[in-house]
């Protein structure tokens, strides 16, 4: 029997091979973020997504507007005890009435960005408001996050979604994380290909878009927001939504900060040291 000494070495020594980071991700439609967001719309926003880590955000207006309106959430969230860095992408490469920007911020003190992010090229032609892409380190872990905001449902936003499953395979060394607002429930089966090769989606059976008016207790209407992440390197610790409707008196007043709610979730990766 080996001595509790050796055992404890032993213990030590396996732990330290590993290498784990948690960090919190959470994903948000702002619905036109942009000049027409108030201080207080902006600081409410701010207050929600402070206590996330890294925040992928969609539907930033593509004019001066919606660079404006993330500078100043950059600047609420700063004034709240923790430095946040900023990106925001140039315009999709989409038809005039459709054209985005997305937006990534996140805690400097826990999230390190590494190089810039970039409009997903490869199917500019296929995809109405390509991917924003942008490599993260935690705690030497690196992952890339891919924002997503689909085309309306009228439009059939599964012939975009398509052209995800390639994309692990254009990025082979990357930690690939899918999020954003899709559009279609995960539960369609233009997913299948990317969960048969192991990315699972953080949410199931529930919706995330607000209903322009409660019937009774229910507020929300579609299953459109996800995180899609792989199951094979991530392990995912918690997650949920945060039902920003409950801190308003109705849908009309929450809804001039978005038709969405937040979703998020915490994840833990490890890897054996080299």
């Amino acid at each position: 029997m080996l001595k509790p000494y050796i055992l404890l070495f032993l213990f030590l020594f396996l732990f330290s091979e590993l290498v784990v980071a948690q960090v919190k991700i959470s994903s948000w439609n702002l619905q036109n973020f942009g000049k027409t967001k108030s201080e207080s719309e902006i600081n409410f926003v701010a207050d929600v997504l402070n206590e996330f880590d890294v925040v992928a955000l969609q539907e930033i207006v593509a004019g001066y507007g919606g660079v404006q309106a993330v500078a100043k959430l950059a600047d609420a969230l700063n004034r709240k005890g923790s430095k946040w860095g900023y990106v925001i992408s140039e315009p999709t490469q989409s038809t005039p009435y459709a054209t985005e920007r997305y937006a990534y911020l996140w805690k400097t003190s826990k999230v390190k960005q590494k190089g810039k992010g970039w409009l997903e090229p490869h199917y500019r032609d296929e995809i109405d408001r390509e991917p924003y892409m942008l490599d993260f380190i935690y705690n030497g872990q690196p992952f890339t996050l891919v924002n997503f905001h689909a085309i309306p449902k009228k439009k059939q936003p599964e012939t975009e979604i398509k052209y995800f499953k390639f994309l692990p395979g254009k990025y082979p060394d990357k930690n690939l994380i899918f999020l954003g607002d899709f559009n279609v429930p995960q539960s369609h089966t233009v997913f299948n290909p990317l969960k048969k090769i192991g990315y699972l989606p953080l949410l199931e059976n529930q919706k995330t878009t607000m209903k322009m008016e409660c019937v009774g207790e229910e507020c929300l209407a579609s299953e459109y927001d996800n995180i899609f992440f792989n199951s094979k390197k991530i392990n995912l610790l918690n997650f949920g939504v945060v039902l920003i409707y409950k801190s308003f008196p109705n849908m009309q007043a929450v809804r001039r900060i978005s038709d969405h709610i937040p979703v998020w979730a915490e994840f833990e990766f490890s890897s054996k040291r080299r």
